[in-house]
């Protein structure tokens, strides 16, 4: 990179200081083109601060402290001057035509960091913890991307790869000179070297979640029937009017993705167009709207399955729901409205029941009764959400796992099917978001669905996993 990079570095608008950096190796050339300092007999040293004015033809533009830095020992290892201006918008423009007149080129967005990773100064995941630090909105975005730029990330791949590379050298020696005495790792060891190392990719890998939901948050898509109110629950919830909200069923028309912040977590919650029958889907733009729903809830964390207590619960609730838990989501069902009910001491408890039986494979989905309206329970949205992400992002260790298989088992034996009985040998969880467990077993066959279910409650009991489906595998061991 031979040319020589300039831009504002502060935000836009009025303000009492705007600073202006250049970065390349004619930065201080050009400097000496505008820039007159108030002792010219200073010498100029790396890193050192100097007062002055920038001047155009003798003409006073602005008086400024400029700071030298020079190469290798800066953000971009270039030569770097960063001119502290007055922040008024027509000192900065001044200062930056005078600069681009002199030699300088107008930086493209990221491109001080882009000129870090190019010279080896920062590696690829600190320049994105760069851009991400910038646009961090709470607390604990702002510390994990620190980390991340502190390179601690880069330090674990290298210690990572140096222990494969080492492993890997061992396995070669032994397989190309049998024949010769060489101080390698016996086959125990090396095993133990290869589950080490497996340990620490898997562990590694599960840190991507943790990032992506410190930067993306918690995934919610608000779902729903048409005029059940979930424009007016994401308006409620994040007490502003973000969506637009009529009595006109069908008014939401796109989605609308809006950020919640509790507790240092963030929600990402996206309000969808109202899931009509098929038959009723008319108009281009309402089918468009339909398939931008059902994207949303494939791209989702949570799925707010909301219903109209006014209504009652409809065919086409079930239909939508079973989008959700078919797509293997989190699960909250919200029954909206509920302020508009007269209600008496059966009420609560004869609608729950009704769900239960009327959405059985939504057995483990909290249910909460709500008003957009009154913001009725809304409060309980948040933190239940929270809980539910934490329990699909739960990972239970195999030896507790077949500790409850066993128990399991002996509190129901295996089923058997004409004299042959099945056999489960062990059972171990394979993946996260959402929970699924692999059980190895002598005749897929023998496994009744029946069986899988009561095992599946043997789980959930044990361990939770309220709010999200899980998905049970049936191998058999060969």
């Amino acid at each position: 990179m031979e040319d020589t990079i300039a831009a504002v570095s502060t935000p836009p608008g009025s303000a009492g200081i705007g600073i202006i950096r250049m970065s390349g190796p004619e930065s201080l050339t050009i400097l000496d083109k505008v820039f007159r300092p108030k002792n010219p007999e200073k010498e100029r040293k790396s890193h050192t601060i100097h007062y002055g004015h920038i001047v155009e033809s003798s003409r006073i533009i602005d008086e400024v402290l400029v700071s030298v830095m020079k190469a290798p020992h800066t953000y971009t290892r270039e030569d770097i001057a960063e001119i502290n201006c007055h922040g008024g918008p027509v000192v900065l423009q001044k200062v930056m035509k005078l600069l681009l007149e002199n030699g300088a080129r107008l930086a493209a967005a990221g491109e001080f960091t882009k000129r870090a990773f190019l010279n080896g100064r920062l590696d690829l995941s600190q320049a994105e913890a760069v851009m991400d630090m910038i646009s961090a909105k709470t607390e604990r975005e702002l510390a994990g991307f620190a980390a991340h730029l502190s390179g601690e990330l880069k330090k674990r791949v290298t210690a990572l790869r140096e222990k494969m590379i080492q492993l890997l050298a061992n396995i070669e020696v032994g397989i190309d000179y049998p024949e010769y005495e060489f101080e390698t790792l016996e086959q125990p060891a090396m095993i133990a070297g290869i589950k080490d190392i497996l340990e620490e990719v898997e562990t590694l890998s599960a840190t991507y979640e943790n990032g992506r939901l410190i930067k993306d948050g918690i995934r919610t898509a608000i779902i729903g029937k048409p005029n059940v109110g979930k424009s007016s629950i994401l308006n409620a919830l994040l007490r502003a009017n973000r969506a637009i909200v009529t009595d006109i069923a069908g008014t939401t028309r796109d989605t609308l993705e809006e950020y919640y912040y509790l507790n240092g977590l963030t929600l990402k919650l996206i309000d969808t167009a109202g899931i009509r029958k098929k038959g009723r889907v008319f108009e281009s733009t309402e089918k468009y709207s339909v398939l931008r729903a059902l994207r949303a809830i494939e791209r989702s964390d949570i799925v707010c399955v909301v219903l109209n207590a006014e209504e009652g619960i409809q065919e086409q609730d079930k239909k939508i729901a079973g989008y959700a838990h078919e797509a293997g989501k989190g699960v909250v069902i919200l029954v909206n409205k509920w302020d508009t009910l007269e209600k008496d001491n059966s009420t609560y408890k004869e609608f729950e029941d009704k769900i239960r039986q009327e959405f059985l494979y939504l057995s483990y989905a909290p249910i909460i009764f709500v008003s957009a309206k009154t913001k009725q329970r809304l409060s309980k949205i948040p933190p239940i959400l929270k809980e539910i992400h934490e329990v699909r992002s739960r990972r239970i260790s195999s030896s507790v796992l077949n500790d409850v298989l066993m128990d399991a088992i002996a509190m129901n034996p295996t089923p058997t099917d004409k004299g042959n009985r099945l056999k489960i040998y062990y059972m171990t969880q394979v993946a996260i978001q959402p929970p699924t467990f692999v059980t190895f077993v002598n005749d897929v066959e023998l496994m009744h669905f029946s069986y899988e279910r009561f095992l599946e409650n043997r789980i959930r009991s044990a361990f939770g996993f309220e709010g999200t489906p899980i998905h049970m595998i049936t191998r058999q061991r060969k």
